[in-house]
């Protein structure tokens, strides 16, 4: 028995003809990607990661990133966000009025969603899709101790599928950000078994370049190569070793004073004619808005100051960069 088509009204089939557009280059199993995908960009998509404005409103947080100059924000909808999931029906629409009124248009968002057996997860995704978010960051994933590694990513390939298909469905694309430590998926190498049960369309790479050089470093090109066909968005921030309480860790610092080479980089984002959107972190010392506080020890001209430093230095780097 043939299963009858999903129905759509005409404004999500517009705005699933224009993902499935956007998505071309993305798609995992294309093997000549130069042949599909789209020119870089001249000027890079910057949206600015809202935990860093958490100690404003939704209009102050719209207008001080409007004023600093981003093309977007990267809204927070997961606990301890600008938008809590639990209240997501009633608080995301008005978020996304206050960012409208202020000329911005939503576009991304990060938050817990992965399991789509989890009312509140699915709901966030059903609430954000007609207010007009188009890109959204996933859950992290952690490895049990009581299970096998390659039993987990079994598992997580199943989730990704059925997740993949909730998107595709109210017009979405999801991407798991890679993050350094034990995480699922801070070698890089070991989100592709996940990945590779998707269509690399729908769900796929929030590719995190500061993430990438501390687990890569000096083979995180090798990395960006091989998710590269998975990468819907993109995470900046730059990073560098110190020695912190007698311990070395990983310390973050304003763009372009850490490891991160980000000429190299945007010359092969350039190479490989990655165009996705694109989400600022800023998580060195911001008075404790890098933390998302929503109560900073530091001027809020200051915190504003910091942020348009680093959005100047990636508009300008990109620029130079061939």
């Amino acid at each position: 028995m043939s299963k009858s088509p999903i129905p759509y009204s005409r404004r999500s089939f517009a705005k699933l003809s224009a993902l499935g557009l956007a998505s071309i280059p993305l798609m995992a199993f294309q093997d000549n990607l130069d042949v599909f995908s789209a020119s870089a960009p001249e000027a890079l998509n910057v949206h600015l990661f809202s935990k860093h404005l958490q100690f404003l409103d939704y209009n102050e947080m719209s207008a001080a990133t409007v004023e600093m100059g981003f093309d977007g924000l990267d809204l927070t909808v997961r606990p301890k966000g600008h938008v809590l999931p639990e209240r997501v029906t009633d608080d995301l629409p008005k978020a996304v009025e206050a960012m409208k009124a202020n000329g911005l248009t939503p576009k991304l968002m990060s938050t817990n969603v992965w399991d789509i057996s989890n009312n509140i997860q699915k709901t966030v995704l059903e609430t954000a899709s007609p207010l007009g978010f188009t890109h959204y960051r996933t859950a992290w994933l952690k490895y049990p101790e009581d299970r096998s590694i390659q039993d987990s990513q079994a598992l997580y390939a199943k989730q990704a599928k059925a997740l993949e298909l909730l998107n595709k469905r109210l017009g979405l694309i999801g991407g798991y950000q890679n993050n350094s430590g034990k995480n699922v998926g801070a070698p890089i190498w070991d989100l592709i078994p996940i990945l590779e049960a998707t269509k690399g369309q729908f769900l796929g790479s929030q590719y995190d370049i500061r993430h990438a050089v501390i687990e890569g470093g000096e083979s995180w090109e090798l990395g960006l190569r091989r998710i590269r066909p998975y990468i819907n968005t993109i995470v900046l921030k730059d990073v560098k070793w110190g020695v912190v309480n007698g311990k070395w860790e990983p310390v973050n610092v304003p763009m372009g004073e850490g490891m991160v080479d980000f000429k190299r980089y945007f010359s092969l984002l350039k190479q490989y004619k990655i165009n996705v959107p694109v989400s600022l972190h800023v998580e060195y010392d911001l008075g404790g808005a890098e933390r998302g506080l929503d109560k900073i020890t530091i001027p809020k001209k200051e915190v504003l100051a910091r942020i348009k430093k680093d959005l100047a230095f990636i508009r300008e780097t990109w620029s130079q960069t061939e």
